[in-house]
C-alpha cells in the first residue's frame, strides 16, 4: 500500500485512500493543498465529504456499492468546492481508491486555492482548458484596452471635430448639431448672435496676434456669462458667435444676459503693451414665437435682429420680430 501512495501522488494528485472502515488513511498531495489547516486523513471519508449524487450513500457498503459510479459531492466545511470523483475498490477487500477532480468547478478551484500546473497530473486535460483560458482572457484584456484606446481617440476627434481651436468654443458644426437635438426634444430655447464691433479695426493695428488674444478673451466672457452645462456658446465666424440657450425665453433673463456681455466687452482688451477696444451687437430669436421652429429660419432671424443692433449704434441688444427690417451690409468697422 505505501509504495502504491507516490504512484498515485504522480498520477492521481487528488486522490484519496480509504480502509475498509471508510476512513481516509491517505491524500494526494493537491487534496492536501486544498485544506492545509485540516488534515485529511484519520477522518472518515462521509465527514469531511457530502455526497450529493448518489443519494442516500451512509456507509463504507453503500459506496463500494457505487463502485465505478460516477460521484457528486463537495467539502462539507466552507469553501464548499464542488468535486466529481470515482471509486474503485481495492483487491482483497483491503479498502477503496476515490479519485477526484474539480470538473467544471476547475477555475474557481484555481482562483480559490492559488493552484497551479504542478497541482495536476500531467496528463490532465485541465491544464490545457487552463492555457486556454488564460489566453482567451489576456485576448480579451487586450481587446477591451485597444477598444478603450479607439473609444477615446474617436471620442478626441469628434471633439475637434466640434471644437474652434483657437477659444475652444464649440464651431458651427457642433451648434448645428446640438441646435437640431433641442429642436427635435420640443424643449423651449433661445439663439443669441453676438458679433464684435470694431474687431477689424484692431486686427487692422496691431496685426493678428492681438485679434486672437481678443477673440480668446471673448470667449472667456461669453463662457462666463452663461450657464456651465446648459448653454451652447459656439464660435461660428471669425468675430461671429452664436448663444443657444437651453429652456430659456424669458426676456427680462436674456437681456440681462446680453448686457453683461456688452458691458464686459466694453472694458479695454490689453495685449502686449497695447489696448485693444472693442464691443458687441446682440441679436435674440425665440422658439416661443414660432409654431414650429426651424433652425435654419431662426438663425437667420437671429442674424436680422443682430444687424437691427448694428444700425441702432451697436453695443445694444435686439430681440427679433416680424416688423424688423431686412439686414444689409455694416459699415467697414463692424
Amino acid at each position: 500500500m505505501a509504495a502504491w501512495r507516490g504512484i498515485l501522488d504522480r498520477l492521481c494528485p487528488m486522490h484519496v485512500l480509504l480502509d475498509a472502515r471508510g476512513y481516509i488513511i491517505h491524500a494526494g498531495p493537491t487534496l492536501r493543498k486544498l485544506r492545509p489547516g485540516a488534515p485529511l486523513a484519520g477522518g472518515r471519508f462521509l465527514d469531511r465529504f457530502d455526497l450529493r449524487r448518489p443519494r442516500a450513500v451512509m456507509s463504507m457498503a453503500d459506496l463500494m456499492a457505487a463502485s465505478g459510479v460516477k460521484l457528486h459531492l463537495r467539502f462539507r466545511d466552507p469553501p464548499a468546492t464542488g468535486l466529481k470523483g470515482v471509486l474503485m475498490p481495492l483487491p482483497g477487500g483491503q479498502g477503496a481508491i476515490v479519485n477526484l477532480s474539480f470538473g467544471i468547478s476547475i477555475l474557481d478551484a484555481v482562483r480559490d486555492y492559488r493552484l497551479t500546473s504542478g497541482d495536476f497530473a500531467a496528463t490532465d486535460l485541465a491544464i490545457e482548458m487552463l492555457y486556454l483560458v488564460e489566453a482567451k482572457s489576456a485576448a480579451m484584456e487586450a481587446s477591451r484596452l485597444l477598444n478603450q484606446r479607439l473609444q477615446g481617440a474617436r471620442i478626441a476627434a469628434e471633439e475637434q471635430a466640434f471644437t474652434d481651436t483657437l477659444t475652444g468654443l464649440k464651431n458651427r458644426r457642433a451648434m448645428d448639431h446640438v441646435l437640431g437635438r433641442v429642436i427635435a426634444t420640443q424643449m423651449p430655447f433661445a439663439v443669441m448672435h453676438v458679433d464684435l464691433d470694431f474687431f477689424k479695426a484692431v486686427n487692422d493695428r496691431l496685426g493678428h496676434a492681438a485679434g486672437d488674444h481678443v477673440l480668446q478673451e471673448v470667449a472667456r466672457i461669453m463662457i462666463d456669462a452663461t450657464r456651465r452645462g446648459k448653454d451652447t456658446v459656439a464660435r461660428t465666424g471669425g468675430d461671429e458667435f452664436v448663444i443657444l440657450f437651453e429652456g430659456l425665453t424669458d426676456r427680462a433673463a436674456l437681456d440681462r444676459v446680453a448686457g453683461r456681455i456688452i458691458g464686459e466687452l466694453e472694458k479695454p482688451i490689453r495685449f502686449d503693451g497695447h489696448v485693444c477696444r472693442v464691443s458687441a451687437s446682440c441679436g435674440t430669436a425665440l422658439s416661443s414665437d414660432y409654431e414650429r421652429p426651424v433652425a435654419a429660419r431662426i438663425m437667420a432671424d437671429a442674424d436680422t435682429a443682430l444687424y437691427a443692433s448694428k444700425w441702432r449704434g451697436r453695443a445694444c441688444h435686439t430681440f427679433f420680430s416680424p416688423d424688423l427690417p431686412l439686414p444689409s451690409p455694416p459699415s467697414p468697422q463692424g
